[in-house]
């Protein structure tokens, strides 16, 4: 709830008081809904008391464990609510942020839920997670949803007919599209607001994917590269599958994933491009819990896929371990989602082994070609260096040891960072 009292000295004529849920991924439905009733009940508040403009900070608060991103998305999509209801009444919603992740947050998410022209509204349409929330912003429940079905069969025998029954669809006011006001109105155009599919029919949609997919002959699971016979996401579902592992992995300690040092943040590569380190060496699958790995990727990559970036991955001594297989990929590309496709410059590979590139052209052909096309190969950590800065790199001392069993040379490499010199093993 919301309680509002005068503002004494502060430069405003009241101050509206509200606290924000605890949030727990058990409870992820009802932190939802608590944090968009926390807004709406301000701005019913503002309304009752006959005020026409709101400055309102960010009510969900880390220290209570809430996600940034997913309460960004309640927050916006319940004003974006609550002003087709009452926008005659409303001049001004501010939304005030005091941190810089918070604020980029809110300028990438705003266009979704108030594009101001056609091109927005059309990117609106394939990035929107798949619930919007219902007319007051709350997380709708597919199976909680109480739907009209025609009768059964049986009744056609009765003497008189029944007619059937279609769903019966919430009205939503702001279905009336007006393109030529730039008024409050105009940034009311409901790009998301078109008219859900029934969930059965969707579910229904779903497994006929699902059953087309593992119909035909799964090559790549006969090849040995594991089963890839589960449907494509939609881009709807993809988000909607990543915004559900990045929030879990934000609740969750990972320290222990983030110590095998199997992925970590390194400097900037040649161009000004964010640069990730992977070390296949270090991806001990028998030692890995997948699931919080993924969780992991999930949360390290955030900050990365937003600009352009690439990826340094060192296959150094990698062979000696078993790897994942296609299946695993394709599922940590659904769940990353489409933003680290588009911004993704470049795979840098180090010391590529045969079996390596035939895996690498697998990819391409049964998971994702786009993505795995920009793999560039790196026999030698000189050739590296043109791409990457040896300063923007941390790089474990078996991969110069690796480059020098591998390559050859003089014998000698001097790792211009720390100046140590690794010398080639004699014999």
């Amino acid at each position: 709830m919301a309680k509002m009292t005068n503002a004494y000295d502060l430069p405003a004529r009241k101050v509206i008081h509200t606290v924000g849920p605890k949030y727990a991924v058990k409870y992820h439905t009802a932190a939802e809904n608590a944090l968009s009733h926390c807004y709406r009940s301000c701005l019913e508040l503002l309304i009752e008391n006959g005020l026409e403009s709101i400055a309102t900070g960010c009510i969900y608060t880390e220290a209570k464990n809430y996600p940034r991103e997913p309460a960004a998305h309640v927050a916006i999509r319940t004003v974006r609510r609550f002003l087709e209801k009452q926008k005659d009444k409303i001049t001004a919603i501010v939304f005030c942020t005091t941190s810089s992740p918070d604020t980029e947050i809110y300028k990438r998410l705003l266009p979704l839920y108030f594009p101001r022209d056609k091109p927005e509204e059309e990117i609106a349409a394939l990035k929107l997670p798949a619930d919007v929330g219902d007319e007051n912003g709350e997380t709708v429940i597919d199976e909680r949803k109480i739907r009209i079905k025609p009768l059964p069969a049986g009744a056609a025998n009765s003497k008189t007919p029944i007619p059937a029954l279609a769903d019966i669809p919430l009205p939503d006011s702001g279905l009336t599209r007006r393109r030529n006001s730039f008024k409050l109105d105009s940034y009311l155009d409901p790009a998301f607001m078109s008219i859900i599919k029934d969930p059965d029919l969707r579910r229904k949609e779903q497994w006929e994917k699902s059953a087309q997919a593992h119909k035909g002959l799964n090559l790549a699971n006969l090849l040995g590269f594991g089963d890839l016979g589960s449907p494509p996401l939609s881009a709807a579902e993809e988000y909607s599958l990543h915004s559900r592992y990045l929030a879990k992995a934000n609740s969750m300690n990972l320290s222990d994933i983030a110590e095998m040092k199997i992925i970590y943040r390194g400097g900037v590569d040649s161009e000004g491009r964010a640069v990730m380190v992977v070390v296949g060496a270090h991806f001990l699958l028998r030692c890995l819990d997948l699931e919080r790995f993924v969780l992991y990727v999930a949360k390290e990559f955030e900050p990365l896929i937003q600009k352009p970036y690439s990826i340094v991955y060192f296959h150094s001594a990698a062979s000696l371990q078993p790897q994942p297989d296609l299946g695993f990929m394709k599922r940590l590309q659904q769940i990353l989602g489409r933003k680290h496709q588009k911004n993704l410059h470049a795979i840098y590979v180090l010391h590529p082994t045969l079996g390596l590139r035939t895996a690498i052209l697998a990819m391409q052909l049964f998971v994702d070609g786009e993505v795995w096309k920009k793999v560039v190969y790196v026999d030698r950590l000189v050739q590296l260096f043109r791409y990457v800065p040896r300063e923007q790199l941390t790089i474990p001392d078996f991969v110069f040891q690796h480059d020098l069993e591998v390559n050859g040379g003089k014998g000698i490499i001097v790792d211009p960072r720390t100046k140590h010199v690794y010398q080639r093993p004699s014999g």
